[in-house]
């Protein structure tokens, strides 16, 4: 059992791509709050890197919440359609939708690369899930959240506002906070609101394979972008102590329609990450 406060006591939450990553650090901290977390994902089982979504919802579980495994496509319409008809069904509630899933590994072949380099089918990849599939689940999600005055989080990137990655990166992550803008507007007067969170650079299992050098130093470098040293990023349940913060606001309308920093919202909130830090990647 979780020493966090079981501030969510009695919510319902969907976190979408939450077999690792950023996805997995909100869904625990969810449950650590005490929420019911249904967790999607394509991963059954551990593979080249751990984790998947039955191994998330069980740490949920441990961690004070309930963890709920669904395998889903989140290119599949009618199987979104289906979570969220599931959903309502098992709790007769939904109070946070996380838009999380990210087909990261398409997107990771193309760090780096000037446009005339990154092939027309890139594009369609980055929005099909990181785009598109936010905009499903939001519309199968919102007569629920409306319902019970909830909260839709999209998971973002300073990305909009800057160069990041490549030009798809870029465009598809703009295109992401303006979804929550437009969301935001149509939620307004509902008692549900949207916003998006940015967070830094992330500690997720896959940069966890990165060898530390003779100095102890785990370095990653970005092409064009710079190196970072990941003895200084954020761990995913920082991101994930956000969403609580986020969820648990009776003042979050505030912030609807608008993107914020996770170490912002830290300082603002008076969460830290697990060590104790609030890191900056800016």
């Amino acid at each position: 059992m979780s020493g966090t406060p079981q501030i969510l006591a009695g919510r319902v939450a969907v976190v979408t791509g939450a077999s690792r990553g950023i996805g997995k650090g909100i869904a625990l901290e969810l449950g650590a709050a005490g929420a019911t977390v249904y967790v999607t994902g394509r991963t059954t089982a551990p593979g080249r890197l751990p984790g998947s979504v039955h191994d998330t919802a069980a740490e949920i579980t441990e961690l004070g919440g309930r963890g709920v495994a669904v395998v889903c496509d989140h290119r599949d319409d009618a199987a979104v359609e289906q979570l969220f008809a599931q959903v309502g069904a098992e709790q007769g509630r939904l109070d946070v939708l996380v838009n999380n899933v990210y087909n990261s590994p398409a997107a990771a072949r193309w760090l780096g690369r000037k446009f005339w380099d990154v092939p027309p089918k890139a594009w369609d990849e980055t929005f099909d899930v990181g785009v598109r599939s936010h905009y499903v689940a939001s519309v199968f999600a919102a007569p629920a959240l409306i319902g019970s005055a909830g909260l839709i989080v999209n998971v973002s990137s300073p990305g909009a506002q800057r160069y990041m990655h490549n030009a798809v990166y870029g465009v598809g992550k703009t295109a992401l906070d303006r979804l929550t803008a437009d969301l935001a507007h149509d939620l307004d007067g509902t008692g549900a609101t949207a916003v998006s969170i940015w967070p830094g650079i992330v500690d997720t299992e896959l940069l966890q394979l990165v060898p530390a050098d003779d100095q102890g130093r785990r370095l990653v470098t970005l092409p064009g972008e710079g190196t970072f040293d990941l003895g200084a990023a954020e761990t995913p349940r920082f991101p994930g102590r956000a969403v609580v913060a986020l969820a648990a606001d009776p003042d979050r309308a505030s912030r609807a329609g608008k993107a914020w920093k996770v170490a912002d919202l830290a300082v603002e909130y008076g969460f830290t990450d697990v060590d104790g830090r609030i890191p900056r990647a800016d």
